[in-house]
């Protein structure tokens, strides 16, 4: 595409390396031959990708077992599924009928050829199958596959008519639902977890279970990639659960519907109070003397909003010898809001003015400074695309400098540059039905603010989870060490934590960070969440989110 002139290329977000592998031989064992969302999202990006080769699908006519569930559950779990979890029909782009891409083969248990060793598995040679249902392949079978059984651990919380993932979490009210990729080698061997992730409740059981196999398709296919790309199969420090939920039972279905409904109806009513303007999320700001890796909120003086400003997503940017903050701006009743600027004077803020309006929403004004240039890239995930703009006076004309990941839904992006390199980190929403930008962070290696040339990490999303992915201000270089501010969203609230990742390892190939540090919003009374940090020259500024 061309801007004012100046050529920029589209990238590519999937990673480019070439491998002198051959493909992954992989087998779906499946319950019946009608698919869900998320296994027709799995099939397309599997036929996408020349690294894997989808050899068949195994349908397990007793996959099921002798797992029952209570009628109630059967009706609760239907009744909740078409009213919170309802979703359009996912259309594959690279297949338009399965069976003419891939071999279907139904087994049989009662056929001695399975139990004992059935041909056409064994003529297929697959690497790994990947099990969608509670029982598995037999045990001596899955000990001849060079990666082993792969399942999410969402396949044994089911039964022939009820799904019941997410359901516990939703009853004890946790503040998050973990998922995790489980591996059976065989042969009696214990099981191993490849990865997990943890991601934050739905109010909906089968809203849950629906947004976790979404996610879940791209926590797959990331490892599938590693696989692929590497050859070598590594187990995660977590363990491997093998004693899944059973079905809840009728006392414990009935609870569930009474919170439910509680909940359902407080969503309702909230979400009319937002439509006619009455409710509005109300942050406020806090500053104070620290940086990013020593502040205590506890000793931060409140920067209050008033009605028609309240402030979110502060950065703060010296120039000339002032301080000024950079934020989110809107007033209460607003439907989106403008970037605006102030001078820090004290313990307040003076306003100074719009930096950048927009008829789409604006936040997150990640303001940096390269050579003698004045950057900022808000963000513009409304637009779908990353902008880059440049000042032309301080602090309040900026005009549009370049674009970037047209298309693509990104959040909360931010640039810095390590060891001679500039990277991107970006919360991308690969989504179906379900737009979060939460829980994929993605790395990319790039030239600078001018973004021509975008090189994906190759094992994006470099970060999976709601708890630590999205990002939270900049990242910062300090004593040699680099530290990246990130959400902690639990708790079925967005905003709920702050957390201060340390960056231990960063290169095309390899991405590797660590909490050090999580802060909740029990610094100061009154508070329902904390979401953002920023600092400069020895001041520090974060946001809370205030009880309604």
């Amino acid at each position: 595409m061309r801007f004012n002139g100046k050529v920029y290329v589209q990238p590519v977000l999937e990673w480019t390396g070439k491998s002198n592998r051959p493909p992954l031989r992989i087998g779906i064992l499946v319950g019946s031959e009608s698919f869900e969302n998320w296994e027709l999202q799995l099939f397309d990006r599997l036929f996408a990708d020349p690294r894997f080769d989808l050899k068949a699908v195994l349908i397990h006519p007793g996959g099921y077992g002798q797992r029952s569930t209570t009628p109630l559950l059967g009706l609760v779990a239907k009744v909740d599924r078409l009213l919170f979890a309802r979703q359009p029909a996912y259309r594959p782009s690279y297949f338009d009928d399965i069976r003419q891409r891939t071999e279907f083969i139904r087994l049989d248990e009662a056929d001695r050829a399975y139990t004992n060793g059935s041909p056409a598995l064994e003529r297929l040679r697959l690497d790994l199958v990947l099990r969608t249902i509670p029982r598995g392949l037999p045990d001596a079978f899955v000990a001849t596959l060079p990666f082993g059984e792969w399942a999410l651990t969402f396949a044994d919380l089911r039964s022939r008519t009820a799904d019941w993932c997410g359901f516990a979490e939703v009853v004890a009210g946790s503040p998050t639902m973990q998922i995790g990729l489980n591996v059976n080698h065989g042969g009696g061997k214990p099981f191993g977890q490849i990865a997990s992730a943890a991601f934050n409740p739905k109010f909906s059981a089968a809203r849950n279970s629906a947004f976790l196999k979404e996610k879940a398709v791209i926590l797959l296919m990331r490892e599938l990639r590693r696989l692929a790309d590497t050859g070598s199969l590594t187990l995660g420090h977590g363990t491997a659960s093998t004693d899944p939920a059973g079905p809840p039972d009728t006392a414990e279905v009935a609870r569930y519907v009474v919170g439910l409904a509680r909940a359902a109806t407080s969503r309702a009513t909230r979400e009319l109070r937002r439509k006619a303007g009455i409710e509005t999320a109300v942050w406020t700001l806090f500053s104070g003397a620290g940086s990013v890796e020593r502040f205590d909120p506890h000793l931060a003086v409140e920067l209050p909003p008033a009605k028609d400003s309240i402030k979110a997503d502060p950065f703060l940017f010296r120039h000339g010898g002032d301080c000024y903050v950079f934020y989110e701006n809107y007033a209460v009743g607003d439907h989106k809001a403008h970037i605006a600027v102030g001078r820090l004077k004290g313990d307040g803020i003076e306003p100074l003015g719009p930096a950048i309006e927009s008829t789409s929403h604006l936040s997150f004004p990640f303001v940096f400074r390269n050579g003698k240039g004045i950057f900022m890239m808000p963000e513009t995930h409304q637009e779908k695309r990353i902008e880059i703009w440049r000042c032309t006076d301080f602090p309040l004309k900026w005009e549009l400098y370049a674009t970037a990941l047209d298309g693509y839904s990104a959040a909360d992006s931010t640039l810095f540059r390590r060891k001679g390199k500039w990277w991107l980190l970006s919360n991308l929403s690969d989504h179906h039905a379900y737009e979060d930008h939460c829980s994929e962070l993605h790395a990319f290696e790039v030239d600078g603010p001018r973004l021509s040339r975008i090189v994906p990490h190759a094992r994006n999303p470099v970060v999976i989870g709601s708890t630590v992915a999205r990002n939270a201000g900049r990242v910062f270089a300090s004593h040699g060490r680099l530290f990246r501010p990130s959400q902690n969203n639990a708790y079925g609230i967005y905003g709920y934590g702050l957390n201060i990742m340390e960056i231990q390892e960063l290169s095309r190939e390899v991405y590797r960070e660590t909490c050090i540090r999580t802060i909740i919003p029990d610094f100061k009374p009154g508070l329902a969440g904390c979401h953002h940090f920023d600092a400069a020259g020895g001041r520090y500024i974060l946001d809370a989110r205030l009880s309604s």
